[in-house]
């Protein structure tokens, strides 16, 4: 059938339906091959989609530019630099490098609606579900508490980078949808810590093999425990002590002997990974107009020397090149190797790379853009099947033995922790003391993402990074569209304009 014939058959059917549309029936037979959030999330397999596209939001790098979490909180803290090409090629990076944000310049855009469409997803799936009573008990239950840790995690984040942030745990009626308002960060957090108690007893020990991605009951104990210690209540450390005891004795999680097998992708979802976020290049996207819609990580193309040749690397964009500071804080460190990519070394066995701006001849090495895995259909830049490990056990165990210091507890299991983690790179022990637990979370995670969000909350980024100023840029500026939209309602953050 011809185009013309399409079109002409389509206008007698329009005709057709014209002539009978006025009877009542008509009007309310049920849409049929459409699905709408009114007819949807009836059965397990509809719940369960309305599931994974909640989680789907965990792995976007892309909403409103790009925002991959682990090298954009590294070029915010002292482990790196923006990079790119010049300070104009990604200017949102740039201002949270030097902490010249304003309201229209930084990476709030895409860390606001990221965030608030996982919020959104999670609060459509619990509501959808409490009024369902054809649920299979067991899968409802198991999806509930995933749907609440989704949410705690979301709002994990908007707390963290944002502060003050409009607390939703319902679907809005279009009459709320512009008079949300900021509250204060400590509801915030008194929310995710409530989400993140009823979701552990909904939650598996363990995950089948099938089933990697999903959240586990460890996982979701080992972000609460993150979460106590995040709030900076010492009130709270003797919980945040026990509850990553729990995490790092009884879920059978394991260091990995050698460190430089955590990041290898060969090694998804090991022993020592708590909660990973999945990626593939099995959509062998192609779509630049929308990165999130493919399983991709874009991050080690952004991190990867700019036109690379030679061995073991994939060219990549140039971006987060390490600093001088890290590379002489970690140049005597066993974790060296594995960390940080040494530029000038790979030239003196004849590869090649255009050096960008703020270039260092160093560059991340934990998620660097492999060549042995690059992906050979689709586009390759955006189909990295590299995933994003957010807890490992090295992290809780530095966590379990921070809490411990600062609560007064067990001083030997806090030195037992440490001494686990300094051993499998062969150190020696040194005392469990603030300063040097400290010190072994940069070394142990640097470049992991982690480093910008350590500085904060134990007060110490104005000291370490160039441009921080107290009481301003330890949250970033409220999106103006936001302010604009609720016509003032939603209001900035302090010190920006």
């Amino acid at each position: 059938m011809t185009f013309n014939k399409i079109k002409y058959a389509i206008a007698i059917l329009v005709i057709m339906q014209a002539g009978t549309s006025c009877k009542k029936d008509f009007l309310e037979v049920a849409p049929r091959g459409t699905a709408l959030e009114g007819n949807f999330y009836k059965t397990d397999g509809e719940v369960y989609q309305g599931l994974i596209a909640t989680y789907d939001v965990m792995q976007w790098g892309n909403s409103g530019g790009y925002t991959m979490k682990m090298p954009l909180l590294s070029a915010a803290s002292d482990d790196c630099y923006a990079g790119g090409s010049s300070p104009s090629d990604q200017p949102n990076w740039v201002a949270f490098d030097n902490f010249k944000m304003d309201s229209r310049v930084g990476p709030q855009v895409g860390l606001w609606s990221k965030n608030f469409t996982g919020v959104y997803r999670a609060n459509i799936l619990l509501a959808k579900m409490e009024l369902n009573t054809s649920l299979t008990p067991a899968f409802k239950t198991r999806v509930a508490a995933e749907a609440k840790f989704l949410r705690a995690y979301f709002y994990f984040d908007l707390v963290r980078f944002f502060g003050r942030v409009p607390l939703i745990t319902k679907m809005l009626e279009t009459s709320e949808l512009y008079t949300q308002k900021q509250v204060d960060p400590a509801l915030v957090y008194a929310q995710i810590e409530k989400d993140l108690r009823e979701a552990f007893p909904g939650l598996p020990a363990s995950v089948a093999a099938t089933e990697k991605g999903r959240i586990s009951q460890g996982a979701a104990k080992a972000l609460l425990g993150k979460v106590l210690l995040y709030s900076n209540e010492n009130a709270k450390m003797a919980e945040a002590a026990s509850l990553l005891k729990d995490v790092n004795t009884n879920y059978g999680y394991q260091l990995l002997p050698n460190f430089g097998d955590i990041f290898d992708p060969k090694n998804k979802f090991s022993a020592e990974s708590i909660l990973e976020i999945p990626h593939s290049n099995n959509a062998a996207w192609g779509d630049w107009g929308f990165i999130n819609g493919g399983e991709g990580n874009v991050a080690p193309q952004f991190i990867g020397a700019d036109s690379y040749s030679g061995p073991l690397y994939s060219n990549g964009w140039g971006f987060c090149p390490v600093t001088e500071s890290l590379v002489d804080f970690m140049k005597n460190d066993p974790r060296f190797a594995f960390t940080i990519i040494d530029g000038k070394d790979l030239k003196s066995q004849g590869a090649t790379y255009t050096a960008r701006y703020q270039n260092t001849d160093y560059f991340i090495k934990k998620y660097a853009p492999l060549a042995a895995v690059r992906a050979t259909s689709g586009t390759a830049e955006l189909n990295w099947p590299i995933n994003e490990i957010e807890i490992r056990l090295a992290d809780t165990y530095l966590m379990e033995a921070e809490a411990l210091v600062r609560a007064g507890g067990d001083q030997g299991r806090a030195q037992t922790l440490l001494d686990l983690v300094r051993a499998r790179v062969g150190l020696a022990s040194i005392p469990a003391t603030i300063d040097n637990i400290y010190n072994e979370r940069r070394l142990e995670l640097a470049t992991e993402g982690h480093r910008f969000f350590d500085l904060v909350r134990t007060k110490k980024a104005a000291a370490a990074l160039t441009g921080f100023a107290v009481g301003k840029s330890e949250h970033l500026p409220i999106p103006q569209d936001e302010i604009d939209l609720t016509k003032g309602g939603i209001t900035q953050n302090p010190g920006y304009n």
